[in-house]
């Protein structure tokens, strides 16, 4: 398996170390044949290259079976035509990389704050209100005067179709229950489209339960009671806001992991910015790119019959969860070590199995 690794800006290249780290441990126990090639984003390729995400990156990531991606920095301006690229637009949209799949759990050792519950949001990534991402040429927002602005919101059939489909897929290896989250009472047009796809998807999965809950209702069922829910469907705002508080339920959004999946690529990506206030000091949380890393190997595994890379992402996950039982964690959840000695601690788990 070839994969990109793409470091990126501020805790990025503390937290891909120790993810290297721990991939390396896996390459150990389950004789994967494993083959990083190591690139820039973000700030780093500006200065060298002027642009955050040099074009030939798509190529070699189209070579590759997988990227990973830290946190890049978005720059002042955000003025594509001065080479200031959203890294992660920039691949999802590139390799049409459509589920971004965030699963949200807690812990024993690491109590959430609503109790325990185990989760995941299927967010559909390259439509909906994202300006950058539902127009062909162009922005999706439109300011007509300086007082009136415009935003427009693209929602398909096609693409809705295939990120309910992946839903139930996952819902199939889990609890088989999906929850599709909309707002059709009032987008009675985009969101009744959303809707009418993920209810024809669901009747080939006769298995699978499907229930529906409006988007706000859904924020209080999710603080109340994040334990009837198994698989979360939805479009892709609803998803950015649902998934960064369920990650925030469970304790800690360094306990995110996060895939971007296509057809054909993923993208193992943190699911937390690059909090440049504690760059460099050995103190950011590194399991969100691991567990990240973990469901690539996963999905590699899946895509390719090999097993042995689906055996390394699920003992990846369950070193995580016993590092965080035993306390051999960042401070930010309770723990005493730094980054690099939390990534130290898992690998030796992981060998040591």
């Amino acid at each position: 398996m070839r994969i990109l690794v793409l470091p990126g800006d501020g805790v990025g290249p503390e937290i891909t170390a120790a993810t290297l780290a721990v991939l390396d441990a896996a390459r150990s126990r389950f004789s994967l044949s494993l083959e990083f090639k190591h690139e820039v984003v973000g700030r780093q390729s500006h200065r060298l290259h002027g642009t955050t995400a040099r074009s030939e990156l798509l190529d070699e990531a189209r070579r590759s079976d997988g990227v990973m991606l830290g946190p890049a920095d978005i720059l002042e301006s955000d003025d594509e035509r001065r080479g200031e690229i959203n890294p992660s637009k920039f691949f999802r949209k590139g390799l049409d990389l459509f589920a971004n799949i965030r699963p949200c759990r807690t812990y024993p050792g690491f109590v959430g704050k609503v109790g325990e519950f185990d989760l995941v949001v299927v967010r559909e990534n390259t439509e909906g209100f994202y300006a950058d991402r539902n127009m062909e040429a162009g922005n999706g927002e439109i300011l007509v005067t300086p007082e009136v602005a415009i935003s427009l919101r693209r929602i398909t059939r096609a693409c809705s179709l295939r990120v309910a489909r992946a839903a139930c897929e996952l819902a199939m290896r889990r609890g088989r229950r999906v929850t599709v989250v909309h707002k059709a009472n009032v987008l009675k047009v985009t969101d009744g489209l959303f809707l009418g796809a993920c209810r024809e998807v669901a009747a080939d999965y006769p298995d699978v339960s499907l229930e529906t809950v409006l988007v706000d209702s859904m924020m209080a069922h999710v603080v109340r009671d994040p334990r009837r829910f198994d698989v979360v469907v939805t479009t892709n705002m609803f998803g950015d806001i649902l998934s960064d508080l369920t990650a925030e339920l469970s304790g800690s959004l360094g306990l995110g992991g996060s895939l971007n999946a296509g057809a054909e690529h993923a993208m193992a990506q943190a699911a937390h910015g690059s909090a440049p206030d504690i760059a460099g000091k050995d103190l950011a949380n590194p399991f969100s790119l691991v567990l990240s890393a973990a469901l690539l190997l996963s999905w590699h595994g899946r895509r390719t019959g090999k097993g042995e890379f689906a055996a390394a992402g699920d003992a990846i996950e369950a070193a995580v969860a016993n590092a965080i039982d035993a306390g051999e964690t960042t401070r930010d959840i309770g723990g005493r070590l730094g980054t690099a000695a939390t990534a130290e601690a898992l690998a030796a788990r992981i060998r040591a199995n």
